[in-house]
C-alpha cells in the first residue's frame, strides 16, 4: 500500500495544498477494513508496474455507496491515457452489478477539474442537507455529488 500512499498524499498536500497527512487517513492504513466491507472495493491503475491511479467504493448500507480516493498521477491525467474514465467506469459497473441504487461523493472546492469530470459522467451536485444520514463526511468535503443508478428490470417470464 506504500504505492497508494505515495500516489495520494502528494496530490493532496503538494498539488492542492490540503493540510492532510497519511496518518490523518486511517482508511489508507487498512484498505480491507474500510473499503472491502459489504460490496465495497478498492482498485488501482498500474502502468509499467507503478500505481498511477486509485478509486474506492464504500458500502454504507441501504443500497448506497460512496466514491472515495479517486486520484490519478498528474502525468497520467487526461484523455490521452483515459485512466480516470476507466477507473470510474469500472467502479460504476461494479456498483450496478451489486445493485447499489446510487453513488455519492464529497470533494473539496480545490478539485475543480474533478467537479467537471464528475458532472460529465452524470453526477449531479447536491446540497449537504440532502446527504443520507449514514454518509461518512470528511472534514475537507464541501461539495457533494450523487449519481443515481438504474435498477435492473426483471425480465418477464
Amino acid at each position: 500500500m506504500e504505492q497508494v500512499r505515495d500516489l495520494i498524499v502528494p496530490i493532496q498536500r503538494i498539488e492542492f495544498g490540503i493540510p492532510i497527512t497519511y496518518e490523518d487517513q486511517p482508511d489508507l492504513h487498512n484498505v480491507t477494513e474500510f473499503y472491502r466491507k459489504g460490496a465495497g472495493e478498492f482498485w488501482v491503475a498500474e502502468m509499467d508496474g507503478a500505481v498511477v491511479g486509485s478509486i474506492a467504493l464504500m458500502d454504507i448500507g441501504n443500497q448506497q455507496s460512496v466514491l472515495r480516493k479517486m486520484f490519478v498521477r498528474e502525468a497520467y491525467r487526461g484523455r490521452e491515457h483515459g485512466i480516470a474514465s476507466l477507473l470510474l467506469q469500472h467502479l460504476i459497473a461494479h456498483a450496478e452489478s451489486v445493485n447499489f441504487s446510487e453513488i455519492i461523493l464529497g470533494t473539496t472546492s480545490a478539485f475543480r477539474a474533478a467537479h467537471r469530470f464528475y458532472e460529465k459522467a452524470g453526477f449531479q451536485r447536491i446540497d449537504e442537507d440532502n446527504l443520507p444520514t449514514n454518509f461518512p463526511r470528511l472534514a475537507v468535503d464541501t461539495i457533494f455529488y450523487r449519481l443515481p443508478l438504474v435498477e435492473k428490470q426483471e425480465m418477464p417470464s
